[in-house]
């Protein structure tokens, strides 16, 4: 557990409220938390957070601070949100479908905007931390797309510690820590379990297959992924590599020789077309997974950093199961595969 390490509230409360209303509901003071690195200071509880992706869009609900989101953005998993979340979810403000603009950003009149690099952060469009400060908005980072140096490659810690990181802080942010602390429990507690189940005599190798063409976008060492891989009895097949989600060649995939491929499913691309290009391609299309159809789909929500990444793990080590490439347990999914709304996962049937 991370605990208070990662969170120290500063000043005293002042006066201030929204709008001039609430009277000391909306109390708010400075609290100060780690990010990326570094202290940031923010008004808490903070009233209208632009939050953009679907996992991220998660974190804050679970973290208990709904009821101080403004305005999302690119809420791709709806249904599955909604099926954990109910009313909470259903009753957000989506101001747009895609990744948004400044101008998107601008337009809801956030105190506080909650993305990553990768999850609507981006320096060719100008949205950005340093950008959203000049007009006098705070930013909060994805720990799972904190930026490691000068370069492109991102992750700076362990994926599980990523997720409670988070959590925690929002929830400091977000002026309410109980509910955060419950949902931690339970991931540390489910996980504990998973931990208990009997291991495989080697380790079977999981390739996640994010979306691909020339080459294939998948996740390192730092994504969450391979938390989710690892906590399943899996091996993450790039987990080589010290980044979160990067691409690389056919022939890494076909080197690696998967036992199993994992797909996330999203749009652009379908997870037919996924297949057909695993079998279309000369260095996988002979690989017995591909060949035998060893194949597990979820919605990007369970795959990206979030409180919904301990239900892939347990889903994926019932796949593992189902497919004989780890021994059995009793690890029962608490997410209802009926509620996933994703093809491929004929195992399960």
């Amino acid at each position: 557990m991370l605990g208070s390490l990662l969170l120290t509230a500063c000043s005293a409360p002042t006066e201030s409220s929204a709008d001039g209303e609430g009277g000391d509901e909306f109390a708010q003071h400075e609290v100060t938390v780690e990010n990326c690195g570094e202290e940031v200071t923010f008004q808490a509880p903070a009233k209208r957070m632009f939050v953009n992706d679907s996992n991220i869009i998660s974190i804050a609900v679970a973290a208990g601070a709904a009821k101080n989101i403004g305005a999302i953005s690119r809420l791709d998993d709806k249904k599955i949100l909604e099926s954990v979340y109910g009313d909470e979810v259903r009753e957000l403000d989506l101001v747009s479908p895609d990744y948004p603009s400044l101008e998107t950003v601008l337009a809801a009149d956030p105190d506080v905007m909650f993305a990553g690099y990768g999850y609507g952060f981006s320096d060719e469009k100008n949205l950005t931390p340093a950008s959203l400060e000049e007009h006098g908005i705070d930013s909060y980072q994805l720990s799972e797309a904190c930026r490691s140096g000068e370069g492109s490659a991102r992750g700076t810690m362990d994926p599980w510690d990523a997720v409670e990181t988070d959590l925690r802080n929002i929830a400091e942010i977000a002026g309410d820590t109980g509910r955060a602390n419950d949902v931690i429990a339970d991931i540390d507690a489910r996980r504990a379990m998973l931990a208990k189940t009997p291991a495989a005599g080697e380790k079977p190798t999981a390739f996640l297959f994010d979306s691909g063409s020339d080459s294939v976008f998948t996740s390192g060492s730092f994504g969450a992924p391979q938390a989710i891989l690892e906590a399943a009895g899996a091996r993450n097949a790039t987990e080589d590599i010290k980044d979160t989600w990067t691409s690389v060649n056919w022939e890494k995939i076909a080197a690696s020789a998967p036992d199993v491929f994992v797909f996330v499913d999203y749009p652009p691309e379908t997870l037919e077309q996924k297949v057909a290009a695993l079998r279309a391609n000369p260095a996988t299309r002979d690989l017995p997974a591909v060949r035998e159809n060893r194949f597990i789909n979820l919605p990007y929500a369970l795959w990206c950093s979030g409180p919904l990444n301990i239900d892939a793990a347990e889903i994926v080590r019932k796949g593992l199961e189902s497919y004989g490439l780890v021994p059995d347990s009793d690890i029962e999914p608490q997410f209802p595969m009926s509620d996933l709304d994703v093809d491929g996962n004929d195992w399960a049937k």
